[in-house]
């Protein structure tokens, strides 16, 4: 991503309505999990730290982030250790192996998914599982994905073949971010009919629409820990390694 976009994340991701709202949901789906309280947990892409606390509340937390300033920022915020690596090549954990890998929106910005999800495949212990985040629908590509520097977006059949392919038995896949896909599509598709150079809504909106937002995004949660959801802006998925 731009260096702006990090820096936007380092501002705004304590109380803008998509963070908030997708930790929300990812609460939900931890919750689920039933992991012991010495779960070792790595988040890979970890940005500027927003999902660290949330995680270390189910286990020990390792972190990886390849910009910079993102990886400073999160280490100072939240005093976990972030260290420095790319996928699919450069994974800095040598014999480490997690219970929990966790990668939210991160696989977007991977020109090899592939390579990237075998890798990962290989930092999971015995019994340990990946919960992952993408975009979904390919015709919903806009200035948005560009301006964020994404390769793809997915359709739920694409990702779960991926990750088969990748040597992961898929649990779960779901949609989610389904409340505001009507909306949220139409402003997509009009940005990229108008070529507009920036995304419309990218900002962080007045403080009642933010909570509106926020609302509506999170109130996905509790469906989410149990059921499934048939569309949404994005995928969520639950793997763990084939043999």
């Amino acid at each position: 991503m731009e260096a702006g976009e990090y820096r936007f994340m380092a501002e705004h991701e304590d109380r803008h309505w998509w963070f908030v709202g997708r930790r929300a949901v990812l609460a939900a789906l931890l919750d689920g999990l039933a992991l012991a309280p010495d779960a070792r947990i790595l988040e890979i892409g970890c940005g500027t730290g927003g999902n660290l606390p949330l995680l270390g509340r189910y286990g020990r937390v390792s972190a990886m982030e390849m910009d910079s300033y993102a990886r400073a920022f999160a280490q100072q915020k939240t005093g976990v250790e972030v260290r420095d690596g790319v996928l699919p090549q450069s994974l800095p954990f040598g014999q480490q192996r997690f219970d929990l890998v966790c990668l939210f929106d991160v696989l977007e910005h991977v020109a090899d998914d592939r390579a990237a999800l075998t890798a990962i495949a290989g930092l999971l212990a015995p019994g340990g599982r990946l919960l992952l985040t993408v975009p979904a629908h390919q015709w919903l590509w806009s200035v948005h994905d560009r301006n964020l520097h994404h390769q793809r977006r997915y359709s739920r059949a694409a990702l779960r073949t991926l990750l088969a392919d990748s040597g992961f038995a898929v649990e779960r896949t779901s949609f989610f971010n389904a409340l505001l896909f009507l909306p949220a599509a139409a402003v997509r598709l009009l940005d990229r009919w108008r070529s507009r150079p920036a995304a419309s809504g990218s900002a962080l909106p007045s403080p009642v629409a933010n909570r509106v937002l926020t609302g509506l995004f999170a109130a996905e949660a509790p469906w989410l820990r149990r059921r499934n959801l048939p569309f949404g802006l994005s995928l969520l998925a639950l793997a763990r390694p084939a043999s």
